[in-house]
């Protein structure tokens, strides 16, 4: 009323206390109350709760609507007595969710369910505990493949997966197990001699433990001895219970050194045999001579030039009987003695070069090889700062928009060994992408391939596939040889020359091909730092190169739902179509 905005007050406001009129008009501002006891009326609409745009519904309809979750459904048990359990899809849309803002603990994401709008939104209020997310997750980790190939082929229905330019690299991810579980062959053997030792201490201890369990007189001696918390000899204390997936792990890494031993035995004994075979056949293997078969070559070539130079001197000799017949002499130079010729002087030092060198492998520590007990599947990994981490080699193939096309897991440390599994993959992927691109898509196939030096060999410049740029040294060097190249022009530039590496160390030279090969760190490794800065990727939840494909084909399938919702987020569109 006016009277109160003038402070001179009214019948009815001369019985107000001033201080009431005051805080509701021209006093300066205090704070905002705090009441927690405060009531409201929360929407009993959950689309209320978060808008429209958001990202999670997104997610919700991209699930439920245009993947097929066949193959998460078939291992849930429906129907009878019990509990009923919680919806498939409603746990594969809160994985997807957690992970994509790098939440990977079972019991962060339970939590959340009751703290975060959107986890509450995604399990519509009926929030499942730890223990039901880590056994779906567990049960559920061979439907990863399918589920990476229903979104990669998602991805291309929106116009993603631009195959002009893809480019691969490899990353260590560590493993769910310490580098200081490795152990050699003999300690191998000696754990598992610990391990019998122990479960036939602890048989012999509940043999013991029964029997005098069997006398009531000592119960009193009992609780003395182990006290009223233990259970007593009866039952194996748990210090000394034997682990059996311990003894299970300790045999399995044991019989891969043993077979890796016997399979590099006889490579080594058969590429032998094959050279002496070639030898034997008057045949000159190229390549380098095995080490098996060094010594035996040596000896075998120095009996040949010896043989070539008798059979030299057994021919002058005719040649000199004729002619004396004939009273004249014969032609021709008269032949050096054997041990003075220089190919049988040549053949004699390989011979002392090859036991030189056999003796002295056989003076040298042999190499060690280790397996990890925790995870026998795992490798010590060098890392590119320096160091090592126990974990695996992880590859992927990624489009010049982002989305992972391919994905593989392996356990040697060497990025040469994927490229041809890898190609193959990428070519498949990119078939895929064709078929499901609209129509006005562009790069309906691979346009080029880059890689960085670690997948630098003759044998992958010479592979059958796209076109590809693959890095013949570091990057510094390349950028130099193409400075110097445009520094200095050649009018007339001659015909490529040499290998396949020194025709690829030309063509990066060129302005074309390196400004092409700059694009490759752009494209490969940003998923890389995204998965291990953004997301805390760093290492697998699970044991074996069998669940740890698994989950990076999970880890890259989420990658690529984070970009469809950018691009659907960027074109203002709600819902697929």
């Amino acid at each position: 009323r006016g009277c109160c905005i003038l402070m001179v007050g009214c019948l009815e406001c001369r019985g107000t206390p001033l201080s009431v009129v005051r805080d509701n008009v021209l006093v300066a501002k205090g704070y905002r109350p705090v009441d927690r006891d405060q009531q409201f009326l929360i929407p009993p609409d959950m689309r209320e709760w978060l808008p429209a745009e958001h990202p999670v519904w997104m997610l919700i309809d991209i699930v439920d609507t245009h993947l097929d979750t066949s193959v998460f459904h078939a291992g849930r048990r429906t129907g009878g007595v019990g509990r009923a359990g919680y919806d498939p899809d409603m746990l594969l849309t809160l994985l997807i969710w957690a992970w994509s803002k790098g939440m990977r603990s079972s019991r962060q994401i339970e939590s959340a369910c009751t703290d975060v709008v959107s986890y509450r939104v995604i399990c519509a209020g009926d929030a499942p505990d730890h223990a039901t997310i880590s056994r779906f997750r567990k049960d559920n980790h061979a439907a990863c493949e399918s589920l990476f190939a229903q979104v990669l082929t998602l991805a291309a229905r929106v116009g993603l997966g631009s195959l002009g330019t893809i480019a691969l690299d490899g990353v260590k991810i560590a493993s769910n197990a310490s580098i200081g579980a490795n152990r050699s062959a003999d300690g191998l053997r000696a754990a598992a001699e610990a391990e019998a030792a122990n479960a036939a201490q602890a048989r012999a201890r509940e043999i013991a433990a029964a029997a005098a369990a069997a006398h009531a007189d000592v119960d009193a001696a009992e609780d003395e001895l182990y006290g009223e918390p233990d259970p007593g000899p009866g039952r194996v204390p748990a210090e000394l219970a034997d682990p059996t997936t311990r003894s299970k792990r300790i045999a399995e890494a044991l019989a891969q050194i043993e077979a890796e031993d016997d399979a590099r035995e006889k490579a080594a004994k058969s590429a032998a045999e094959g050279h002496l075979e070639r030898l034997d056949a008057g045949a000159s293997p190229a390549g380098r001579v095995p080490l098996a078969a060094q010594v035996a070559a040596a000896h075998r070539r120095l009996a040949r030039e010896i043989a070539r130079h008798e059979a030299t001197e057994a021919r002058y000799r005719q040649r000199a009987d004729a002619a004396a017949r004939r009273g004249g002499k014969p032609k021709g130079k008269v032949p050096v003695p054997v041990e003075d010729h220089h190919r049988v002087i040549a053949a004699r030092a390989s011979v002392a070069a090859a036991l030189a060198q056999s003796a002295a492998r056989e003076q040298t520590t042999p190499t060690v090889v280790r397996r990890n007990i925790t995870d026998p599947d795992s490798r010590m990994q060098p890392l590119r700062g320096g160091g090592w981490v126990q974990g695996y080699n992880c590859q992927a193939f990624t489009a010049e928009d982002g989305i992972i096309i391919a994905t593989g897991v392996g356990t040697s440390p060497s990025d040469v060994t994927y490229y041809e599994q890898m190609v193959d993959k990428a070519v498949a992927a990119a078939a895929v992408i064709a078929d499901h691109a609209p129509a006005e898509a562009e790069s309906p196939s691979i346009g080029i391939m880059l890689f960085d030096a670690g997948y630098c060999s003759i044998e992958n410049l010479d592979a059958p596939g796209p076109d590809r740029l693959i890095a013949t040294g570091k990057s510094r060097t390349l950028e130099a040889a193409a400075a110097a190249a445009v520094a200095t022009p050649v009018s007339d530039p001659a015909p490529p020359q040499g290998n396949s590496i020194t025709r690829m160390a030309e063509r990066l030279a060129t302005p074309e091909g390196i400004a092409t090969y700059r694009k490759r760190s752009h494209i490969a490794e940003t998923p890389f730092g995204h998965a291990k800065h953004n997301l805390g990727f760093r290492r697998f939840t699970s044991r074996g190169v069998d669940r740890a494909t698994s989950e990076w084909s999970f880890h890259a399938a989420v990658h690529n739902i984070g970009k469809i919702l950018t691009h659907l987020t960027a074109t203002h569109t709600v819902a697929l179509a």
